[in-house]
């Protein structure tokens, strides 16, 4: 199928590894144009190069999106490079855990700035554009802990509800305009982070990490409908689909990747 992505212009927040650097390669294979943002210039130009390799077209930029200047920076990098942004994928965030009772109001409010207040700051300077050009794309990267969070990442669970919230109401504002705007909500994802915390809760009951043994441990434990982990192939497939013109008709929705974790018929 051909998604009608070439020559679409995309930056995709903390795409220097993991979920996002997936969904940059994926948009970029398709034929879109991708500003590759992350911290680590390092991490990010190697992402573009394995993108320029394949015969894709990307670059960098770097920058702290919790920061009002640094968000400014990366803003400008991507109109120096490509004159505008058709497609917007808000993924950058970070996830800390910390039990509820151990955390303070400082580390909450530094975590909605970083997750929430970044999204904020990208809309506001780049979604102007899309409305004067009848088309865009804006797409939150939210989590199966949205809607349904836990005790030990209850703030980062509460941003995720906050991304969801966003995805509603800014479609509801920019109804008519040719823009959309949508949430994909990952479940578990084998990131470097999620093998990360495997391979130190398989150490912490004695054993070597295999991710094959905790991935068969944590799907009997979860009863995950779908019997696997995702891999960010499983998310990017999804947004690559919402920033094509294919989803023209879908706007304020959410949808999760997460492989039946959410009991829910919503």
């Amino acid at each position: 199928m051909d998604l009608q992505l070439r020559g679409k212009r995309a930056l995709v927040t903390g795409s220097s590894s993991g979920i996002g650097e997936q969904i940059a390669k994926t948009l970029a294979s398709e034929g879109a144009r991708v500003l590759v943002h992350g911290r680590r210039e390092n991490e990010g130009l190697g992402v573009v190069q394995e993108i320029t390799a394949a015969g894709s077209s990307a670059v960098a930029a770097v920058g702290d999106l919790g920061s009002d200047s640094e968000a400014a920076q990366v803003v400008a990098a991507a109109l120096f490079a490509f004159a505008g942004v058709d497609i917007l994928i808000n993924n950058a965030g970070a996830f800390p855990t910390k039990p509820w009772l151990d955390s303070t109001a400082a580390e909450w409010v530094n975590l909605y700035n970083a997750n929430v207040g970044s999204v904020v700051r990208l809309v506001t300077q780049l979604v102007h554009d899309m409305v004067e050009r009848r088309w865009g794309r804006v797409i939150m990267i939210g989590s199966f802990l949205g809607p349904m969070p836990g005790p030990p990442v209850a703030n980062y669970g509460a941003t995720k509800a906050a991304n969801i919230a966003q995805a509603v109401s800014l479609a509801k504002e920019l109804g008519g305009t040719g823009v959309t705007t949508n949430t994909v909500s990952p479940g578990p994802i084998r990131t470097p982070g999620m093998e990360a915390g495997a391979r130190e809760m398989m150490r912490a009951h004695g054993q070597e990490y295999e991710f094959s043994a905790f991935e068969q441990f944590y799907v009997q434990q979860t009863r995950l409908p779908v019997g696997r982990i995702g891999s960010p192939a499983d998310v990017a497939n999804m947004v690559a689909f919402l920033s094509s013109p294919l989803a023209d008709f879908i706007t304020g929705a959410n949808f999760r990747v997460d492989g039946g974790m959410m009991p829910t018929t919503n």
